[in-house]
Order: structure tokens, then C-alpha cells, then sequence
């Protein structure tokens, strides 16, 4: 199967190289707005050097592939209309329209947790609590908590669109992805542990504490994530479907049970099993 991934040299895009570039079923390309140095850890790779904004620079990629996956944007929840619009809203038109122009079968969207984001504003700190209750799957209703998530929203009902007026792309997987982090983040003390580096507050701190208490929730390893995508590029029975993007969790919100019965997923780690970051 010939892959294409954009924004792959991001935290998700390098788990999909990590786990499943020397697989012999997938040949991968890599697009993404600039490319690494030979020597560098993910350098070396066959990639395209464009931007999703530039269709025209882009296109060309799009030939030729059985899937797309799709994952460049700006990712953060702080950023301003501005920022997300052009790779955000821009970008996945492009994205789509090359897919549908290209002909590619499989089309496999970044999407976000902060989709739903307004419940968990509503519900946090308490949210983070095992035994919480809180249950969220595809069936109910999105609630931004940002311009980013209302863009991934609008990522959403696009692809919906595309599948289902247009003969190409054939199947759209939108995962809804909670915490996928960098390697040497990899558990789910990442993110307090990268928040101790950066000098924003002390290890063991009551910052520090929540902060490991939300992502034991929210935590998607790098191989479980991995994983997923290979469930949709193996798939045969969706046209369009949401699925959450998150580790087997003991105090996750998300439901896991779509993605277990219709794509497979079995996810492999659990953040409770960790009771202290990594040596």
C-alpha cells in the first residue's frame, strides 16, 4: 500500500515512522514543510518539502497513493483565527481535493480531543479522577474549546462531505487524538516532566500533580497510536467513522468501544500502570 502522510515530521507523524515505516506491506512517503538533515533521527526518509497551504506545490504527492494521512495543522489551542486558518481550514480542503483529484481510496484525518473540548472545561479538575464518569464517543455532541478545535470540527464534516458526494476519497477516518507526545516523553508523566524543564513549575507541585492526573487520562502511547493507523489502513468496512485517539486508560473520558468493534483497535498501555516517570 502506498502511504502518504503529511505533517509527518510532528510528534504523531514520527510515531507512524517509528512503528510502522519498515513494515514491508506500506511504502511511506513524508510530506511535510521542511526535511531533515541526513543525520538527524528522522532524516533520510523519501520526502516531499511543501505545505498543505500551497496546492500546487503539494498535488504532485497526492499521485499515485492508496492512502492519505493526513495530520499537518496548527496544533495549538491558543492560537488565534489567523494561525489555524490557512493550514487548518485551507489546508485540509487541499488535502481533500487532491485526494478526490488523485483518486486515493483511504483518507485518515488528525483530528482532536479538544473537538469535545467543552466538557472537559465543564467537568475539570474533577474529570481527572478515576471512577469519574464521564463516558464521550462519536454519538455526542462537539463542543470546541478553541479555533483549533472548531477547525479539526470542521476537518470532520468535510470529509464527510467528500466521502459521501464525490467518488474519491472511498473511506475517511477521522481520529479524535488525546496526548501523543515525543519519544523521550513517551509515558504518562511527559507532559509534568517537560513542564519541569521548561521552568513553568516544580516537580511534585500541585501543577505538576494535575498535570499527571490528566494525561494518565488522556495518554495515547506512541505504538498504540501507531496501531490505530494501521487499523484504518487495514479496514474494509468504513466509509466514514470518528474514533477515539487514546491508550487503554483506566480514567479516560473517551469511549474506546467503536474503535475496538469496528476498526480492531486493541491498545496496549494504560497510564495507571505507571506510578512514576521514567529514570
Amino acid at each position: 500500500m502506498d502511504v502518504l502522510v503529511t505533517g509527518s515530521y510532528g510528534r504523531c507523524g514520527t510515531a507512524i515512522i517509528d512503528h510502522l515505516d519498515d513494515r514491508e506491506e506500506y511504502d511511506f512517503t513524508y510530506l511535510n514543510r521542511s526535511d531533515r538533515d541526513d543525520d538527524h533521527p528522522y532524516g533520510g526518509y523519501d520526502t516531499v518539502v511543501a505545505n498543505v497551504t500551497d496546492y500546487e506545490a503539494m498535488r504532485p504527492a497526492f499521485e499515485g497513493k492508496d492512502a492519505v494521512i493526513h495530520l499537518a495543522a496548527y496544533p495549538h489551542t491558543d492560537g488565534e483565527w489567523g494561525d489555524v486558518r490557512e493550514p487548518n481550514v485551507d489546508g485540509m480542503y487541499n488535502a481533500l481535493e487532491a485526494a478526490r483529484e488523485a483518486d486515493v481510496e483511504r483518507f485518515v484525518f488528525g483530528s482532536t480531543n479538544h473537538v469535545m473540548g467543552g466538557y472537559e472545561e465543564e467537568h475539570a479538575p474533577d474529570l481527572y479522577d478515576p471512577g469519574y464518569g464521564l463516558v464521550l464517543d462519536h454519538t455526542d455532541a462537539v463542543r470546541p474549546d478553541s479555533y483549533y478545535g472548531s477547525t479539526k470540527a470542521f476537518g470532520e464534516d468535510l470529509g464527510r462531505q467528500y466521502v459521501e458526494n464525490f467518488e474519491y476519497p472511498q473511506r475517511f477516518y477521522a481520529l479524535r487524538i488525546c496526548t501523543v507526545n515525543g519519544a523521550d516523553y513517551d509515558h504518562p508523566y511527559g507532559d509534568a516532566e517537560q513542564g519541569v524543564e521548561d521552568g513553568k513549575f516544580e516537580r511534585g507541585s500541585e501543577e505538576y500533580r494535575r498535570t499527571v492526573a490528566r494525561m494518565k487520562a488522556t495518554w495515547q502511547s506512541r505504538r498504540d497510536f501507531a496501531h490505530e493507523i494501521e487499523c484504518c489502513l487495514e479496514d474494509e468496512s468504513v466509509e466514514f467513522g470518528i474514533f477515539s485517539g487514546v491508550s487503554d486508560n483506566d480514567r479516560r473520558w473517551f469511549s474506546l468501544e467503536h474503535a475496538r468493534s469496528t476498526l480492531g483497535y486493541t491498545p496496549r498501555d494504560n497510564g495507571e500502570e505507571w506510578d512514576e516517570p521514567p529514570a
